[in-house]
């Protein structure tokens, strides 16, 4: 069984890898020729594999969250 500080160790991963499973499927889906929709300085873009953009429709700013504990 995992100690205290072997669990917080993990938990502090968790941001890191899905930084990084996120920009994984980011490129594998513009290698696989499909397009990928991304949220940007209050804009939807349609991102293309030859690397166009396509401004689909303004959207809300993001909202930060805080830790709440």
């Amino acid at each position: 069984m995992l100690g205290e500080q072997e669990l917080d160790y993990l938990e502090q991963q968790i941001p890191i890898l899905a930084e990084t499973a996120t920009k994984q499927a980011y490129w594998q889906t513009l290698a696989s020729g499909d397009k990928v929709m991304i949220a940007k300085d209050g804009q939807l873009i349609e991102v293309s594999p030859n690397g166009t953009r396509r401004i689909i429709r303004e959207i809300d700013k993001p909202v930060r969250v805080t830790n709440r504990f």
